[in-house]
């Protein structure tokens, strides 16, 4: 199983915009997000929409204008992020719905494998994105979402 850049930045970017957010009145710059992260504006700006989409944030438009979360950081479950965030279900391939192998219909271990997936998403949803903001204190006080 492999989460990709997507999961992983889009997982930073929420956790940066819930840290540093502070109300309505101060949303969050994809400028900011960037520099704190160190990841491109122009990849940001895809996981926005993604995100955006999905109902975890919300956009402020203007010259203070920027983004904030649109549910609370305790409703927010990894799991779930994860799963907006990959254009596949990060999966073992044998498991995908596409026939992506001619033993599929008969393999045992196919069974075993979809419940690793399953055991993943499951531990996963097992976070709230409140859980890593409280366990930020750990983090170097750089500011960045480690």
């Amino acid at each position: 199983m492999k989460l990709t850049t997507r999961s992983r930045y889009g997982t930073r970017m929420l956790l940066d915009i819930a840290m540093n957010t502070h109300g309505d009145d101060h949303p969050v710059s994809i400028k900011e997000i960037a520099d704190r992260q160190g990841i491109s504006m122009k990849y940001l700006e895809k996981l926005i929409r993604v995100l955006k989409g999905a109902g975890y944030i919300s956009s402020k438009l203007g010259s203070k204008g920027g983004y904030m979360l649109s549910r609370s950081p305790e409703t927010i479950l990894l799991g779930d992020v994860v799963f907006a965030l990959e254009e596949t279900v990060p999966t073992f391939e044998c498991v995908d719905p596409e026939p992506c192998c001619p033993r599929m219909d008969y393999c045992l271990t196919r069974t075993i494998w979809n419940e690793a997936a399953k055991a993943m998403y499951e531990k996963l949803n097992s976070f709230t994105l409140a859980d890593l903001i409280s366990d930020a204190e750990l983090c170097p006080k750089s500011g960045r979402a480690c």
